[in-house]
């Protein structure tokens, strides 16, 4: 019981520091003169500190370090926290706007899903739109990787929560020799690029505040738009390149970029072979899907298949989820093709979500092993992945993810398909959440979104996106015996 107030009493404190995020579109609501909205935002800040406060003062005899098992209880609690608190603006502002419907956008963007239930973004309050693309930038590292590196100022350890959150080798190797430094190194280099977005944004044409929203996306791979027509309202070859780069980089790894930057130097680029494939991976599939649809009449030229078929392709893939066009429309092939990169695109330690490339590669090498064992039964043939050995309990550890990757999308989509939705908006909803890609095909296709879903099937696709961001196994321990027993 102590030890799940100490939970409560970090999560208190989470609360109070997230309360500041407000801070933002209550300037935004001074800067556009919006005084309702203000007094709203106001509010919330206030009742989300108040909550939090009350929360830590209560639990404070229980302040101390966490074990990994409350660790793990924290994280979820968080993810799960921190969306309903963040309704209250949208609750309070939107008229008619249900719980079920605003945790659901705000669990989005959190978790950088990107999927929307909101109408009419042209016309919402600023605040509103810099409200929902700040859940994008807060959620696209982490807000737990931003807590644990102010934990240590609220006398709570971070290691724990760190392990719990962060995917890939990121969870086994320090960039620095103290978590807490590991962590502002990380959100330092998140912030350099987001303020590089938003200046070339800026450049190509967009006003201050679309750049500001679409970087805040493009950097958590978030995919919200302030238009209906995402990124297909400013109709900018120039645009859409900005934010190729940026969505390409921002499903790198991050630590491969604070590397470089420290090195002043491209060599950890050219030794990270998950980026490297990654980026190969896209960029083949850019010139094959635009092949494809100029091959089938979809587009005229070769040159405007290829504009659009990778600006769709690459948001798609990294999870971002902004679209130029509606790919629904497209031949089939194309769309399957893209959401089935959306598994496995993002690096470990991106903005992404998914499988991730690290664990493709090594269920690749892993069938490759499997082939020289039955023709070699006595050959010793350790996986290597760029030069390193990986051992086997991490080789096991990948195929227990991804068995249970595929039974939580077979099991999220039978949910779907009982609740009466077809097989393809069902399908591809659960990957597009599941992956925290956002759009996904049918009813839930780029040129409309998810406020035709019942409530059962929009809870379906929440839990979706909170397994997805916290790599399945966060979520599913919970469930486990093992998990509450001394």
């Amino acid at each position: 019981m102590g030890r799940m107030l100490t939970v409560i009493h970090a999560l208190g404190l989470m609360l109070v520091v997230f309360s500041l995020a407000y801070v933002m579109p209550v300037v935004t609501t001074l800067i556009y003169a919006d005084i309702p909205v203000l007094w709203d935002f106001l509010l919330a800040m206030v009742w989300t500190a108040a909550l939090g406060g009350v929360m830590w003062l209560l639990t404070r005899r229980y302040k101390g370090e966490l074990s990994i098992r409350h660790g793990y209880l924290l994280v979820v609690a968080m993810w799960a926290a921190m969306p309903a608190v963040a309704t209250l603006p949208l609750l309070m502002v939107l008229p008619g706007l249900s719980f079920t419907d605003a945790y659901f956008e705000t669990m989005s963007g959190l978790t950088t899903t990107g999927a929307t239930v909101l109408t009419g973004l042209d016309g919402l309050p600023p605040a509103i739109n810099i409200w929902r693309h700040e859940l994008n930038w807060l959620g696209g590292m982490g807000i737990i990787v931003l807590a644990v590196a102010v934990l240590p100022l609220l006398g709570i350890g971070g290691r724990q929560l760190f392990k719990a959150e962060t995917p890939g080798p990121m969870k086994d190797s320090a960039l620095t020799p103290r978590i807490t430094e590991t962590a502002r190194n990380l959100w330092l280099v998140y912030l350099g690029i987001t303020l590089a977005c938003i200046a070339s944004l800026k450049l190509v044409g967009m006003n201050w505040l679309d750049a500001i929203c679409h970087a805040f996306a493009a950097l958590g791979l978030g995919g919200f738009s302030t238009h209906d027509a995402s990124i297909g309202y400013f109709n900018s070859p120039a645009i859409e390149a900005v934010l190729i780069v940026f969505m390409l980089l921002s499903a790198m790894n991050f630590s491969t970029h604070f590397l470089a930057w420290r090195e002043k130097s491209l060599t950890p680029y050219r030794l990270d072979v998950e980026g490297l494939s990654t980026v190969g991976l896209v960029l083949v599939s850019c010139v094959g899907v635009a092949g494809f649809l100029w091959w089938q009449g979809t587009y005229p030229g070769f040159w405007t298949a290829l504009r659009h078929a990778s600006f769709n392709l690459v948001s798609v893939a990294t999870d971002c989820g902004f679209a130029s066009v509606d790919f629904n429309q497209w031949p089939i092939f194309a769309p399957l093709w893209m959401l089935g990169l959306s598994c496995i695109v993002a690096s470990s330690g991106s903005t992404g979500g998914g499988i991730k490339m690290i664990r493709t590669l090594v269920l690749v090498k892993q069938a490759g092993r499997e082939f020289i064992k039955l023709l070699h039964p006595a050959a010793v043939n350790p996986m290597k992945i760029g030069g390193h050995v990986i051992p086997n309990r991490v080789v096991f550890s990948v195929l227990g993810f991804i068995s249970l990757y595929f039974m939580s999308v077979a099991t999220l989509t039978f949910a779907l398909l009982i609740s009466g939705l077809d097989f393809i908006s069902a399908f591809s909803a659960v990957i597009a959440c599941i992956n925290n890609a956002g759009p996904g095909l049918g009813v839930v296709g780029p040129a409309s979104n998810y406020q035709g879903l019942t409530d059962f099937q929009t809870w379906i696709c929440t839990l979706a996106m909170l397994i997805g961001r916290l790599e399945i196994f966060t979520v599913l321990i919970l469930f486990t015996p093992q998990f509450w027993r001394r």
